[in-house]
């Protein structure tokens, strides 16, 4: 009999030890639901704590204008004038006086073709002329004193104008072994080196006017539109990094069927030498007018990785999230967390 009051008492403990447990939860489910506390009525919010405005605060009414947004194109800057130099004759070549970045002159020798060849044919051909000229002045002697045919005449002409034509032919392949710059510029590409063979038509060297730069641009096709020859427009590049302006000089008119763009060429203004083809580059045109806010740039400030503003409710400031956009100087678009009327502090509160 005690052995069994033993086992009841012990299996009223276990169960007491449930019902216990199972209450503690259900009382910490409650409590961190919010079933504990006081609870504002639907449609009421508590207001946020804001600080006292300070004295000779800077305010702006929030107002929604209309304003052309900005958009940016990515070029490649590429010289207006650029030149590849290539071999005009089969030769070894001698020496090469300019590399890539050099700064040339109209007229400089740039490389040296080995010309010995061409000097030993255009002896045999001087030779030739000379023999050639000889023997048409002992036929016209001859044709003068009725001696010989006209026939023969001819023949001697003939063969000492392909003579002549011959010395001519050789000296004009003399100057090809000097390639020389045909305009002041840089040079941007070399590819051979002293004692490579140069074959005829083979790129040697690439030369570029520097002070003629230009941004080509691909435009989709509902945008060629917004820019006209002669249009100025916004430039920025990659190297150096600082803003330019151009004109736009060319609308290629064919629409490339791949990306469905014109390829629009503009101008910039005031370049030096720091600018180089190939550079990354980005030129900026206004699209049609749309209801926007901007606010004063100075008034965001960052928490963070949150856009913040400080907003003006009765007599005090609090903080409120913001979304923003494209800059416009020195104002900036805030796409969401503000309305109209809303008054904000140009210079927010530090603290």
């Amino acid at each position: 009999m005690a052995e069994k009051n033993r086992k009841v008492t012990a299996k009223k403990k276990i169960i007491l030890k449930i019902i216990v447990g199972v209450t503690t939860l259900a009382a910490l489910i409650l409590w961190s639901g919010g079933f504990f506390k006081s609870k504002l009525p639907p449609g009421e919010v508590k207001a946020q704590t804001g600080i006292p405005i300070p004295d000779e605060v800077k305010t702006f009414k929030v107002e929604s204008k209309p304003v052309a947004p900005r958009i940016d194109l990515v070029g490649t800057v590429a010289s207006g004038e650029k030149i590849l130099l290539s071999a005009r004759t089969s030769a070894y070549v001698k020496r090469i006086f300019a590399s890539a970045g050099d700064r040339v002159r109209e007229g400089q020798t740039l490389v040296r073709l080995d010309n010995r060849e061409l000097k030993e044919r255009l002896a045999a051909a001087e030779a030739g002329l000379q023999q050639a000229e000889i023997e048409y002045e002992r036929t016209q002697k001859l044709i003068a004193a009725d001696a010989t045919t006209d026939q023969a005449l001819t023949a001697a002409k003939s063969a000492f104008e392909t003579a002549r034509a011959q010395v001519q032919q050789i000296k004009v392949m003399l100057t090809f072994t000097e390639i020389k710059s045909p305009i002041d510029g840089k040079v941007t590409d070399r590819r051979i080196e002293a004692g490579d063979l140069a074959n005829a038509g083979q790129v040697l060297l690439g030369v570029f006017a520097p002070q003629n730069m230009r941004i080509e641009v691909p435009v989709p096709v509902r945008l060629v539109e917004k820019l006209q020859l002669g249009q100025i427009v916004e430039i920025e590049l990659d190297r150096p990094a600082r803003p330019f302006t151009g004109k736009v000089t060319e609308v290629v008119g064919e629409v490339d069927p791949m990306s469905r763009t014109q390829r629009v060429k503009v101008h910039i203004d005031g370049v030096s030498t720091d600018v180089l083809p190939g550079t990354f580059g980005r030129i900026w045109i206004s699209d049609d007018p749309r209801p926007a806010i901007l606010v004063p740039a100075s008034a965001v400030y960052k928490i963070g990785q949150l856009e913040m503003v400080q907003v003006i409710k009765g007599n005090t400031v609090i903080r409120r999230l913001v979304k923003t956009g494209p800059r416009y100087g020195d104002m900036i678009e805030i796409l969401s967390g503000l309305s109209d009327n809303d008054m904000i502090l140009i210079e927010p509160i530090k603290g």
